[in-house]
Formats: C-alpha cells, sequence, structure tokens
C-alpha cells in the first residue's frame, strides 16, 4: 500500500467515525455501562470511607477513562450485523483495519471527551498541578488502547449487542478489581499485584496516581511503553479476530 492509499483509507476511517459518534453516542448500552456504572460504583467505594480526595480522584479518573472508551465498540459490530448495515460497509472500497480504526477511534473521541469534564472537576478540586505530561500522554494513550481492547470484545460474532455488552461486562470489572484502583500495588500481595500486570488498566491508575498523589509503582515512562504495547496488541488482534468472525455476521 503507497501513500497516497493509507491517506484514502484514513479518510474513509474519518466518515466511519462520525456514522459511529452520530449513532451510537447516546444509545443504551453506552450511557448505562459507559456512565451510569462508573458513577454508582464510585460512589458506592468512596462513601463511608475515611479516604483522601487525590486518592478517591485518582481512581475515578481511572474508572472513567477505561469505561467510556470501551463502551462504544462494543456495541457496534453486533448492532450493524442485526440492522443487516455491516454487510454495506464492508463491501464499500475501505479496508478491514480502516473500519476497525475508525471504530476505535470514535470510542476514543467519546472517551476523551468525558475524561475532559473530569479532570477539569480534579482541576476545581486539587488544582493545575494534577495536569501533567506524563498524565496528558498517559491519558491519550490510555484511552486509544482502552478503545482498541473494546473492539476486540466486539469480535465474536453475533447480531445481539446485548450478548456482547454481558461479556464486556464479565471482563471488565473483574479488571477493576485487580488494577489497583482500589487498593494501590504496593498494599497488594505479591500474587495479586502479579496478576494485576495483566491488566493495561493497571498502568493508566499509576500514571494517575503519580500525577495526582505523586506516588507511582513503575515509573511513568515504563507505564507509557507498557501501554503502547497493549495498543499495539490489542489493535492487531482486533483485526485477526474481526476478520476471522467476517463471514460468520452475514
Amino acid at each position: 500500500m503507497n501513500i497516497l492509499e493509507f491517506v484514502e483509507q484514513i479518510k474513509r476511517s474519518l466518515a466511519i467515525v462520525k456514522k459511529d459518534l452520530s449513532i451510537y453516542y447516546m444509545k443504551g448500552p453506552v450511557v448505562i455501562f459507559g456512565l451510569l456504572l462508573p458513577a454508582f460504583l464510585f460512589i458506592a467505594f468512596a462513601l463511608g470511607k475515611e479516604l483522601t480526595m487525590e486518592f478517591l480522584f485518582s481512581g475515578l479518573l481511572a474508572m472513567a477513562l477505561f469505561f467510556t472508551s470501551t463502551s462504544i465498540g462494543p456495541a457496534i459490530a453486533p448492532t450493524e450485523t442485526s440492522t443487516k448495515t455491516f454487510e454495506r460497509i464492508v463491501s464499500a472500497p475501505i479496508s478491514l483495519w480502516a473500519i476497525i480504526f475508525g471504530d476505535i477511534l470514535a470510542s476514543f473521541l467519546f472517551g476523551l471527551f468525558i475524561i475532559s469534564f473530569v479532570l477539569l472537576l480534579g482541576v476545581a478540586l486539587l488544582g493545575m498541578g494534577i495536569i501533567t505530561l506524563s498524565l496528558v500522554l498517559g491519558t491519550i494513550l490510555a484511552a486509544f488502547c482502552f478503545s482498541a481492547f473494546g473492539l476486540v470484545l466486539s469480535a465474536p460474532p453475533t447480531d445481539k449487542p446485548s450478548n456482547i455488552m454481558m461479556l464486556s461486562t464479565l471482563i471488565k470489572f473483574p479488571l477493576i478489581f485487580i488494577s489497583g484502583v482500589f487498593i494501590p500495588l504496593n498494599q497488594m500481595s505479591d500474587g495479586s499485584r502479579l496478576i494485576s500486570f495483566i491488566s493495561p488498566l493497571t498502568y493508566y491508575t499509576d500514571i494517575a496516581r503519580y500525577s495526582v498523589e505523586g506516588i507511582s509503582y513503575f515509573s511513568p515512562v515504563l507505564n507509557l511503553l507498557i501501554l503502547s504495547g497493549f495498543t499495539t496488541l490489542f489493535f492487531a488482534v482486533a483485526i485477526i479476530w474481526h476478520k476471522k468472525s467476517l463471514t460468520k455476521r452475514f
């Protein structure tokens, strides 16, 4: 593929982004699993506990970005399979990787849009000092990583969005509890900490802790490098898995 063909595919990906954002950003599964669940989960965790505002906010930041960035992606493929619009998209002159990239980018933009309000809340409560370079870079990278993860979750060939949302919930909720959101990595047992390393959310939570509280388990650079690795892995797996399940959607 030459540079002109690549640019043309990216332009078509942007059309996918426009379509996704106009259709899915206020869909029931997106609102429930992307906004309401993390809000209720945070409130349940915060009430009745003597925790610092810095600790609470870094956890809220991690949960909000994770849930919002993974809320649109899982809903797209099964919805379009059920409405038969998926067939029209894949028959158009656009590569499968470009379709997936567009879906990821839509989730990425939605996640960044919501997290910007959370960051504004943090600035109001804790001051501008929380906005560090590592937090900005980590938030951008993690939003894309989590969005790619959401596309991996949408790969099973079903025309029932509820099936994918149930699968998504079964996978995402355990990741929240093992990723240092509620218990910092340095307070976990060795076994629990080892398990937490398999979650991409662990590394963004660590970046948030560093920026807001000034403490972290890994260095910010290492966290960014690991998130980059997860991003590449999820994007590749999403393309391969969707390609294998493509014919089963028709």
